[in-house]
């Protein structure tokens, strides 16, 4: 997936992009998840540094019957999910998968919720995991590929603020590997300077 070198840096300009315009969206919207209190002395997320060898492509194994998961959330409430596809990919040689979540009786399925935990969860991401979309080009078709960019991981809400009942990924949907991809912890008292030695 390497790809040229021009693709390369294009792409890891458009990552960039995409992570500035939600700085702004944190730092400034009403809708912000960072408390408001917090929110001036914002000074970005933390990333890991984009790395196109982690946008892979994934087959789908579409269920013929989407099983609907209790899914538990950080407030404890249970958000139903259903399970709708498996993806399979590789990363490093070595094969991997994820299940695809949409909501129950969603009948035109464009996209899929991917929460997952990985080997950096707890330690320099969120403990209770991280979420990717994924999108479907053509529905209901057997045999198709998608696109998982765990540069596009991000921390869901609840990882900002106590006051967002969140879904937690499954136990089936945690990845024995590191992913040193996405968003990495946010730590609110950090936000100002790393730290003044």
């Amino acid at each position: 997936m390497a790809g040229t070198k021009s693709s390369r840096d294009e792409y890891v300009r458009y990552v960039d992009e995409q992570r500035r315009r939600k700085d702004r969206f944190f730092s400034t919207s009403p809708q912000s998840p960072i408390p408001y209190v917090e929110r001036r002395a914002f000074a970005g997320l933390a990333y890991y540094p984009p790395d196109p060898e982690y946008r892979v492509t994934a087959e789908v194994a579409l269920f013929p019957d989407a099983e609907v998961l209790r899914m538990a959330t950080s407030t404890g409430e249970i958000r139903p999910q259903a399970r709708y596809a498996e993806l399979r990919f590789t990363l490093d040689d070595r094969q991997y998968r994820l299940f695809g979540f949409t909501e129950p009786h969603d009948h035109h399925v464009h996209e899929l919720f991917v929460p997952f935990r990985d080997a950096t969860s707890g330690r320099e991401t969120y403990g209770a995991g991280r979420y990717l979309e994924v999108e479907l080009h053509q529905p209901h078709q057997g045999a198709e590929t998608v696109t998982i960019d765990f540069n596009l991981a991000y921390n869901p809400f609840c990882a900002y603020s106590p006051d967002y009942s969140c879904p937690i990924p499954p136990p089936e949907n945690t990845l024995p590997v590191v992913i040193t991809a996405g968003e990495r912890a946010y730590l609110a008292s950090h936000s100002h300077h790393h730290s003044h030695t």
